[in-house]
């Protein structure tokens, strides 16, 4: 039996570490909740203090505030670990639309989404890479927007995807998966802030092939899977959750 065989088995018998990023709402918070429940220890991490103790209460799960993007609390955040068997890297969204001039305002936008969605996985992942054991599975949620019509946010999630592939490359040979879930459409989460006009949802409904909104509860399934020993053979991967809105052959 391989190390990272030995590895798996171990990870799977006793209760694993898991880290989520942005795991104070939707589609983290969801993820934390999936790995709670199977009896891992689990750390989530964000930018609002006050939202992350409420869901780390709720979900009986640690937090520790952190600006995935800030990299003193990165690495602030890789010295009260020891070891590590689970990274989702979940934080992320919509950068604000800045004022300014308008070449400005568009650098500016730029680099808040490259921050956001593709600097902070990037910057978490590295700091955690020695934490990582043999067995241990890297998880980023990226989005049907680095396939069409995504800007500076699709762009960002592109290169989240162009990233792991490297990073699977380097890893795979210590017994580490890395992969990402390329999300749809999915209701209940505020990456929309709430005002998705009813023509629009209307629009990405019918884009599916089965007629509904993704749930944050599916991505965390994914999730969880990929992290399983069942999943041991799948690194590398854009694996699209989207209800058939966006096919690959």
């Amino acid at each position: 039996m391989t190390e990272a065989a030995e590895a798996t088995g171990a990870a799977g018998a006793a209760a694993r570490t898991v880290l989520v990023t942005g795991g104070g709402s939707g589609i983290g918070r969801a993820v934390a909740a999936r790995f709670a429940a199977d009896g891992s220890r689990v750390i989530i991490t964000g930018r609002r203090p006050d939202a992350l103790a409420e869901t780390a209460a709720d979900l009986g799960v640690e937090a520790f505030p952190c600006d995935a993007t800030d990299p003193g609390r990165t690495a602030a955040l890789a010295e009260r670990i020891d070891r590590l068997d689970v990274l989702v890297n979940a934080a992320g969204g919509l950068a604000a639309t800045p004022d300014g001039p308008p070449l400005d305002a568009l650098l500016a936008r730029w680099r808040a989404d490259l921050a956001q969605n593709l600097l902070g996985a990037v910057l978490t992942t590295t700091a955690l890479r020695e934490r990582l054991r043999p067995g241990s599975a890297v998880i980023s949620i990226g989005s049907i927007g680095a396939e069409r019509r995504g800007g500076s946010y699709g762009a960002a999630k592109a290169a989240l995807a162009a990233w792991n592939a490297f990073f699977s490359a380097e890893a795979a040979p210590h017994g580490i998966t890395a992969n990402v879930i390329a999300a749809g459409y999915v209701a209940d989460t505020a990456f929309f802030g709430g005002a998705l006009p009813e023509a629009r949802r209307t629009a990405l409904l019918a884009e599916t092939h089965n007629g509904r909104a993704g749930a944050p509860e599916d991505i965390a399934a994914t999730a969880h899977f990929l992290a399983s020993p069942g999943a041991r053979h799948i690194t590398g991967q854009t694996l699209h959750v989207n209800g058939g809105a966006h096919t690959t052959r």
